[in-house]
């Protein structure tokens, strides 16, 4: 019996999204969203190819991987992984019993898309983030919001060089400026607190297998090969660049200026989007699709507290995360 089931699963292979994309339905509503034939048909070439280098986003029901690329598209932002707009994150639902009741693409705006937004807004005269190095650091006014680094000049250096700390700033083009730095551990302690797939201690599973190495000993590379499953938030993928995505969130949420754009983008980051427009944050104690590898791009789960959570603080530096979704 098991060996006919495996013969009925070959026979009958979930399609292709390059094939489902080209039935009459979503091509409708490609066309209709967009307006122009031309655009739509290079908006379909683009998600296709997109979809087509990660086989975890092939699982996805195709519905959800268009409508989450319906709104980077909305948004004048591109799929390509490599440029890290945004992302279509592949996501298991799973009923009260844990069994997988489907597969969707959870769309998830990056840091650079952010950047794109705010720049494109004509607003911002200045905006950046990076990560401070050990030793750049001198001197950080919170009060004046000045910093003093002294920045490592090797770009190879700096780039093998343990990240301290992570420094946003942005300046209107009427001169105002504000100005952020956090502390990497202060970082740490933030992705601890609203990431239900990322510790920063060690954790021990009721079953041994779900052990996980602190953060620390992760970076270090003390982690077996075999349970990096285990790791497949963005936050251990790609640390920095979830640091940088978090500080611009924070700094632009409560003293930037936000065109419709930027609201929008705010407003339904890290949601699942369906066909009719609706959203919903989905739990992102769900699992996350493994891949034929653990790149940023097809292992990416940002997780964020449910929207309804109660505050866990009154700490103004929080405030934005107790009352939205996002991270």
């Amino acid at each position: 019996m098991a060996v006919n089931n495996s013969l009925t699963k070959q026979q009958h292979p979930k399609p292709k999204f390059s094939v489902v994309i080209q039935q009459d339905a979503y091509k409708n509503l490609v066309n209709n969203t967009l307006g122009d034939p031309k655009r739509a048909q290079r908006f379909i070439a683009a998600v296709s190819s997109a979809v087509a280098v990660n086989p975890a986003l092939q699982e996805c029901e195709a519905g959800s991987i268009l409508s989450g690329a319906l709104l980077g598209e909305a948004l004048n932002l591109s799929p390509s992984p490599q440029l890290g707009q945004y992302y279509l994150v592949p996501y298991k639902k799973k009923d009260k019993d844990g069994n997988v009741e489907s597969v969707t693409a959870q769309f998830q705006l990056g840091y650079k898309g952010y950047l794109q937004l705010a720049i494109r807004s004509g607003y911002y005269k200045k905006i950046n983030v990076l990560a401070i190095k050990e030793g750049e650091l001198l001197k950080f006014d919170p009060l004046e919001e000045v910093i003093e680094v002294k920045l490592i000049e090797d770009d190879e250096i700096r780039e093998s060089t343990p990240t301290i700390g992570y420094y946003a700033m942005f300046e209107y083009q009427n001169g105002f400026k504000k100005a952020m730095y956090w502390s990497k551990n202060k970082m740490l302690d933030h992705a601890d607190r609203f990431s239900q797939a990322f510790s920063k201690n060690a954790v021990k599973g009721k079953n041994p297998k779900y052990n996980k190495v602190s953060f620390a000993d992760f970076e270090a590379g003390k982690v077996n090969k075999d349970d990096l499953w285990l790791y497949s938030s963005f936050w251990y993928k790609s640390f920095d660049e979830m640091a940088y995505k978090t500080m611009l969130r924070q700094l632009i949420s409560k003293w930037g200026i936000m065109s419709i754009e930027l609201q929008t983008a705010f407003e339904k980051d890290e949601t699942l989007l369906h066909e009719d427009g609706s959203y919903e944050y989905v739990d992102n104690s769900g699992d996350v699709i493994p891949g034929d590898n653990f790149s940023s791009e097809n292992q990416t789960v940002i997780d964020v507290p449910p929207p309804n959570a109660e505050s866990l603080d009154n700490n103004a530096e929080e405030e934005f995360f107790d009352n939205q979704a996002g991270a």
